[in-house]
């Protein structure tokens, strides 16, 4: 049988073209692909540049693309690669099993050796492939297979310049067939309603003053991800602000700029963790970005600071 596929199409960089100025609909992105065995529908949607794309956004395309999975066998969404990973993320962690397959393209389509088509090729390909039928939401790009809770962007202007370390990668595309070399993360916890948008990111730095965190929740957000050091540290002077959110039911989560694996604060060695005394959560591996789209999800029913330490968890 035939796979039915959605592409989503967004309208980023792969989609631009330098002369004459222009962008390329879904239909004509589709049109530069070589023939596949698959039936594709195409939906341009309307999205702001991936550098300024809001959270509203990316919970609209995660809920298009979980409504599709209801009568496709899979979807394919072009997306720009600055922020494709957390989109890609949020997508995993609220879409259901998939596959939901992200691509994107660091050259325009009319550029010499233009990298779009031949990553939409591919994304389409695996999308098409029983073999990813519950992997969640990838990311595509370069002929290689990333699981969307494992991706990240490490080279801008490289149109490989993706990475899952210390994660595998998933599987690479060669031609009309895809070689799986890795399991996916397991399924996460089903989402209770739609994601908190009201989510803060602060970089942790020497000499950073709580007060910062206590402006973000003041402007509104109802959770705050501190992206810290090393094993989830992030300096004293934060301490009592982690503490008197926490005692307003607002969650801190702590990240870590450095691979620090999964263990919870309270496991941490003496001497490290120390927010996980005053109240933070940890991120269960997750870096900054991503730990941003797990609160978001955490917090979609209006939890606090329990549904957001229940929610980690179990991640």
């Amino acid at each position: 049988m035939t796979p039915r596929l959605l592409l989503l199409a967004t309208k980023d960089l792969m989609s631009y073209r330098r002369r004459p100025p222009g962008i390329a609909t879904g239909a004509e992105l589709l049109a530069a692909v070589p023939a596949l065995a698959a039936d594709v529908t195409v939906e341009d949607v309307m999205a702001e540049p991936a550098f300024d794309l809001t959270p509203g956004t990316m919970a609209d395309l995660a809920r298009r693309a979980r409504a599709a999975l209801a009568g496709f066998d899979g979807v394919v969404v072009t997306h720009g690669l600055d922020t494709i990973e957390d989109t890609a993320c949020l997508a995993d962690l609220v879409a259901g099993p998939g596959p939901i397959v992200f691509t994107g393209g660091v050259r325009a389509l009319d550029d010499v050796s233009s990298d779009g088509p031949g990553n939409l090729a591919d994304a389409l390909t695996v999308a098409a492939d029983p073999a990813f039928a519950g992997a969640g939401a990838l990311v595509c790009l370069g002929g290689e297979v990333h699981a969307g809770r494992w991706v990240t962007l490490l080279d801008a202007d490289s149109p490989a310049g993706l990475s899952s370390a210390p994660h595998p990668m998933l599987g690479r595309v060669r031609g009309s067939r895809v070689e799986v070399l890795a399991a996916p993360p397991p399924r996460p916890p089903d989402p209770r309603g739609e994601p908190e948008s009201e989510v803060a990111l602060i970089r942790a730095y020497p000499g950073i003053e709580g007060n910062l965190l206590i402006a973000a929740t003041d402007a509104g957000a109802r959770g705050v991800v501190l992206e810290g050091t090393g094993a989830y540290n992030v300096p004293a002077s934060l301490l009592a602000a982690i503490s008197d959110l926490t005692d307003w039911d607002i969650p801190v989560v702590v990240a870590s700029r450095a691979r620090a694996g999964r263990a919870g604060l309270d496991e941490r060695p003496l001497g490290t963790g120390l927010a996980g005394a005053v109240g933070a959560i940890g991120s269960r591996g997750l870096p900054a970005g991503k730990a941003r789209a797990a609160l978001m999800v955490a917090l979609a029913a209006g939890g606090g600071v329990a549904a957001a330490r229940e929610y980690f968890a179990r991640l």
